[in-house]
């Protein structure tokens, strides 16, 4: 046991050690207090826990559900932003493409010019290809709401229905998107009334 000096303060016992270090006082995680649970307690804390687990899987799974939904909308958005950035950078291109049609006919220093343009259109058309845009044909193919639009319908007796006859503005695809339509002339069936006018008529006896 510990003296007290003079002053009333405890001495060091014999070893030098306070009561502390020689463990005099035990700590609670020594001697845990223990609490029994009946078995009602055990299964509805064992089914909370469950739930609880099946709460939090579901969480995570909402979670990353709304970062891809929320990653697909941006990149759609960014894929039309391009879409229309190129569809306005088409109607120039056409601009050149006409106009370099009559080159021929012009002297031989515009025709050098032209030469140059055809060029640089030429470098136009490989850096869309290079992303993936292309025009397409269709003339001689069939009327395709997803790919053309009819802006004039003539009849044709060489051509059945729904044939494109003339294409006055191209069409341009991005991957397997119609980003703009073929702007065409379309073969129609013959109207109900001149069908009867061309049936010959039969004698009457």
């Amino acid at each position: 046991m510990a003296d007290i000096n003079d002053d009333g303060q405890k001495e060091p016992d014999t070893n030098g050690k306070t009561p502390e270090q020689n463990g005099s006082f035990e700590s609670a995680a020594v001697n845990p207090k223990q609490v029994n649970i009946t078995d009602v307690e055990l299964r509805n804390m064992q089914k909370e826990l469950i739930e609880y687990k099946d709460k939090y899987l579901r969480l995570l799974a909402d979670v990353e559900n709304t970062r891809k939904r929320m990653q697909k909308e941006r990149q759609e958005l960014t894929k039309y932003a391009i879409e229309n950035v190129i569809i306005t950078f088409l109607h120039p291109l056409d601009n050149m493409e006409n106009a370099l049609k009559f080159a021929q006919d012009m002297s031989e220093e515009v025709r050098n010019w032209a030469f140059g343009f055809q060029m640089i259109m030429t470098q136009f058309k490989d850096v869309l290809a290079e992303n993936g845009v292309y025009p397409f044909e269709s003339i001689g193919t069939k009327f395709d709401p997803h790919c053309h639009e009819a802006i004039e319908m003539v009849e044709s007796e060489e051509k059945p229905p729904g044939i494109i006859l003339e294409e006055y503005v191209r069409g341009y695809k991005m991957g397997d998107r119609t980003i703009r339509p073929a702007r065409v002339k379309v073969t129609k069936g013959a109207e109900p009334n001149k069908l009867l006018e061309e049936e010959p008529t039969s004698g009457t006896e």
